[in-house]
């Protein structure tokens, strides 16, 4: 039984046959297999792959042709090469798709791919034979040995002929070359044209004699017997061709080997790698020897087999006949299907992108809506700046702070319009401008206080921040203002410091009432010398008598006269209001003048004092009058806590040092009982003492003097143990 040829189409190189179901289920379904694999697929993951032709099976092809590939990977950086192993039908959409990077495909499929695709050979594969390489090869007609009735290519006529594929050029394009020049064709002048897919399949089969002549490239029959599959002598020849430098048996001229292609999109870099690896591997490499070949040589001339197909009509010369509509929906029915269920998947993905704009258009709105209702919920003062320092969008409490409107702030220079003057009436440059600065180095900044302008040209103070706006890409494309106006925090500061200082006046003033008696004793007791001393001058004057020792005198009423003095001017100066000017001053003298107004407390209490003062402590920026307060509450708490040991076990210890992080630390401990755990935890807090008539007014007092002063206070001693008290307060700048 024979096939008509025009039930075959040249074209496409499709035949009907026993395996249409396949092909057509491949090409159906391949395009939407690629786009599900597209998307799933990163190209940083996919590796490099190389399309085979399994014209002897899958196994055999991943066998031989896996160590070339790991040959490349091992030779070209960066990239991980793979064997895909593609029978003849799936060899053109497999290019067609770009399923595969290179290709690997007898001459006939590469002519073919050439034309369809722009295919290009980089190399062309040596066979080896012994240790001899060859880069042609050809076809060969066999039969049984037993079959006397067949010897010449003549003697086919009538009989079952199965070659490999109706694309494979050894395996079957070659021989209808010589059967036509013979005048047959294989398509009317056999009785059974089969195709069995695979060389080893088309060999076995003429040997268990399930058909009568088998076509299938050179070199196969050796291989299978050199593996031990079958035996040469059990298979003929059919109209043999001898050559001295070709050692295989044939039927056929030579052609060209198996040439190495790169497709379309297969970068040409890495094309150039390729070809230069394989073109330096040795004839005798490993690699070579497990694939069966003897290296690579420089792409040959394929014109020989241009020739055969024109001789045949194949494509890519296939002359084309008339073309109806039939053939048309025959042809390409699948085609149809495709474009057709792609159109309606297009109509599909249409309407649910309609659907999902219109959704999205709806967020967009919403969100807009309530970014601006957040915008306008805020009671701070917010706007946006682009790079040229226009403002770009402003909030409704900022429109409400500065008495400009929307419409006069948006588009129009920001700097210019709040933030052109400083407090002291000089004009801001814009390049100094915080705001600019932002967007300039991409960098946010606060600013705890700076000067705004209002519609009108009055200023208010104000805090505020200023953050880069970025692009999608990172690029800074502005910065956003948020401030607040703190003119109300600043009036509140000012009358809480002059609160504070009235409290610290009327505590002071509290202080000297309690030491009240021991300064009167301290002034009454050179006051009563002075009395004495002059009423002893007066005698001595009247008798007339030792006036030499008058002079003795009036130096000790002198004398007394200056230390009663010195204590009143001490007291007059702890007791006045103070200058809200800071001077740089020497922490010990503010001690020993401190000393000084409670000496009197101290020998009042029977308390030793001890000092321990360290001449280069450095000097502080402070008030002098309010450090004094602090260490007059530290050293009278202290005495007072003492009065409940005994006398001879009273020691006050008040010293100076310079303390860490470029400060001074002042220190003043007791040897009292110490404070009880759940007084330590509230000693700070205002109204909390253990004084039977105390206010609890000073140490709280002390601390909000010493943190004004950017300084700390602190209790080092546990319960039990005495009370130490510290404070420390930072280094005046011209001291570090």
């Amino acid at each position: 039984m024979s096939i008509d040829p025009y039930e075959k189409d040249f074209q496409s190189g499709s035949v009907i046959r026993s395996g249409w179901r396949r092909v057509i289920l491949k090409k159906f379904l391949l395009p939407l297999l690629l786009m599900m694999i597209s998307t799933q697929q990163s190209a940083a993951d996919t590796p490099v792959r190389i399309g085979v032709l399994s014209h002897r099976g899958y196994e055999a092809t991943v066998r031989d042709w896996s160590p070339t590939a790991d040959y490349l990977s091992g030779n070209i950086q960066g990239h991980r090469f793979e064997i895909v192993p593609l029978d003849f039908e799936e060899v053109d959409p497999a290019v067609q798709f770009g399923e595969v990077d290179f290709l690997l495909v007898n001459p006939g499929i590469y002519v073919n791919m050439e034309v369809k695709y722009r295919v290009s050979r980089i190399a062309t594969l040596d066979n080896l034979v012994g240790n001899t390489p060859h880069n042609v090869f050809g076809g060969v007609l066999f039969t049984r040995h037993d079959r006397r009735d067949i010897k010449r290519l003549e003697d086919i006529r009538g009989k079952r002929l199965m070659a490999v594929d109706e694309t494979s050029l050894g395996g079957f394009q070659m021989a209808w070359r010589e059967l036509n020049a013979a005048g047959l064709n294989p398509y009317r002048d056999v009785s059974l044209l089969e195709f069995g897919g695979i060389h080893d399949r088309v060999v076995l089969a003429v040997l268990e004699g399930l058909t009568d002549v088998g076509n299938v490239r050179t070199n196969i029959l050796e291989r299978m017997a050199s593996a031990g599959r079958i035996d040469l002598r059990d298979f003929k020849i059919i109209s043999p061709r001898l050559h001295v430098e070709f050692p295989f048996a044939r039927s056929t001229r030579l052609y060209p080997e198996w040439p190495f292609s790169k497709l379309q999109h297969t970068p040409t870099p890495l094309a150039q790698q390729v070809a230069v690896a394989l073109l330096n591997m040795p004839k005798t490499h490993p690699v070579a020897r497990k694939g069966n070949y003897a290296g690579w040589t420089v792409p040959l001339d394929y014109q020989q087999v241009h020739e055969l197909f024109r001789e045949l009509q194949l494509p890519p010369y296939a002359e084309p006949g008339r073309f109806t509509l039939s053939d048309a929906v025959q042809k390409y029915w699948y085609w149809m299907v495709s474009g057709l269920g792609f159109l309606l998947l297009m109509i599909f993905m249409t309407t649910w992108v309609v659907r999902l704009n219109r959704a999205l258009a709806r967020s967009k709105l919403h969100l807009e809506r309530q970014h601006e209702l957040i915008l306008n919920s805020v009671a701070d003062g917010i706007y946006g700046v682009d790079l040229e320092g226009k403002t770009t969008f402003v909030n409704r409490a900022m429109e409400e702070i500065t008495g400009w409107s929307s419409s006069e702030l948006i588009g129009a220079n920001q700097h210019e319009i709040l933030h052109h003057t400083r407090g002291d009436g000089t004009a801001h440059p814009s390049d100094e401008c915080p705001v600019y600065l932002t967007f300039l180095d991409s960098k946010p900044r606060f600013v705890d206080e700076d000067l705004f302008w209002r519609k009108g040209r009055t200023s208010f103070s104000v805090e505020y921040s200023s953050t880069p706006i970025r692009d999608e890409v990172g690029k800074t494309i502005g910065s956003v203002v948020v401030f607040r106006d703190i003119s109300e925090r600043k009036r509140a500061k000012e009358e809480a410091r002059q609160h504070q200082l009235e409290l610290s006046h009327v505590a002071r003033l509290s202080t000297m009432g309690e030491m009240a008696s021991g300064i009167a004793h301290e002034i009454n007791q050179p006051l009563t010398a002075i009395a004495t001393n002059a009423h002893a001058c007066i005698r001595m004057m009247e008798s007339g008598r030792q006036l030499d020792r008058c002079a003795d005198v009036m130096e000790k009423i002198g004398t007394q006269a200056e230390r009663a003095g010195e204590i009143i001017r001490q007291l007059r100066q702890f007791v006045r209001k103070e200058e809200p000017e800071r001077v740089r001053t020497d922490i010990n003298d503010l001690i020993r003048e401190v000393l000084v107004l409670i000496k009197p407390e101290v020998d009042r209490g029977g308390v030793r004092l001890r000092q321990d003062l360290d001449r280069g402590v450095g000097k502080v920026l402070v008030q002098r009058i309010q450090i004094e307060q602090v260490i007059i509450n530290l050293v009278l708490n202290a005495i007072e806590a003492m009065s409940e040991v005994k006398e001879d076990a009273r020691l006050l210890l008040i010293g100076s040092r310079r303390g860490e992080g470029e400060t001074v630390e002042v220190k003043v401990s007791d040897t009292g009982p110490g404070l009880e755990g759940s007084i330590r935890d509230q000693l700070f807090n205002p109204f909390i003492t253990t004084k039977p008539k105390g206010m609890g007014l000073g140490l709280s007092i002390s601390l909000g003097i010493i943190e004004a002063h950017n300084g700390n206070l602190y209790l080092d001693s546990g319960p039990g143990e005495g009370a130490v008290f510290r404070f420390a307060l930072p280094v005046c700048q011209e001291e570090k």
